[in-house]
């Protein structure tokens, strides 16, 4: 049985694609993407290059014939998306048109393989080993405060809008975060852990989730559900005559 997809462009124009052209497509998508990335790995390892420098290594990767045609097209992707700059100019020596020099824009630092993951895991290791558990706290409790230090809320603002400016906060922070009002209060949620490998072992940053969401809504709320203990949501319920406790 043959299943059709409805793609959906910028421009508003769908297009219904049978599967066997929707597994091209994404094919072709996932080829572009690859071509992308090892751009990014090339600028990271030279530091700048033109186009035929890039083409040269390219097809030194991949052994295939690319064309500097399509390197502009993905260079130019690239740039919409900032993760290259605006071309610079190298004059040569050599007869012909002076060429465009690409290099990496300080955005393109987290598209490039990176080891954060594990350094964070490690650091928080050697934090239980080497402190007790109170000063662990104290240290989290800290960070908490630290990644909330450009976040200002009104003395008055009500539950509400304090609601609204957590939800802020934790979406520029990867969270996924939203908010509802129910009979007897309201109920946060975060839809996605930022650090959820790490929060399965070690329970030490989910505290300081509670203990940043208890800044930024003025009281501690009380936990309904966790991302780290198999639940869908991270879940936080607040009551309606909630006042500022902290």
């Amino acid at each position: 049985m043959r299943t059709f997809t409805l793609m959906s462009f910028d421009n508003g124009i769908g297009t219904v694609l049978d599967s066997h052209h929707t597994n091209d497509w994404a094919a072709g998508n996932n080829a572009m993407q690859e071509t992308r990335q090892s751009i990014l790995e090339i600028l990271r390892s030279a530091g700048e290059a033109t186009v035929d420098e890039i083409v040269d290594a390219l097809r030194e990767r991949r052994g295939d014939s690319i064309t500097a045609v399509t390197v502009r097209h993905h260079l130019n992707t690239l740039e919409r998306e900032q993760l290259v700059t605006t071309p610079g100019i190298r004059h040569s020596n050599k007869p012909g048109r002076p060429q465009h020099v690409y290099t990496l824009s300080p955005k393109a630092n987290d598209h490039l393989p990176n080891n954060y993951r594990r350094l964070s895991q490690e650091l928080l290791v050697q934090l239980r080993n080497q402190l007790p558990p109170s000063a662990v706290n104290v240290i989290l409790d800290g960070v908490a405060g630290n990644m909330l230090a450009s976040v200002s809320i009104p003395a008055d603002a009500t539950i509400e809008q304090r609601l609204h400016l957590a939800v802020e906060f934790l979406n520029h922070q990867g969270y996924v975060a939203s908010w509802e009002a129910q009979d007897d209060g309201f109920v946060l949620k975060t839809h996605n852990c930022p650090y959820h490998e790490i929060a399965q072992v070690d329970d030490g940053l989910c505290g300081m989730d509670m203990r940043m969401l208890s800044l930024l809504i003025g009281m501690t709320p009380r936990l309904l559900s966790r991302i780290s203990q198999g639940d869908n949501v991270c879940a936080y319920y607040i009551p309606s005559t909630a006042q500022n406790t902290l």
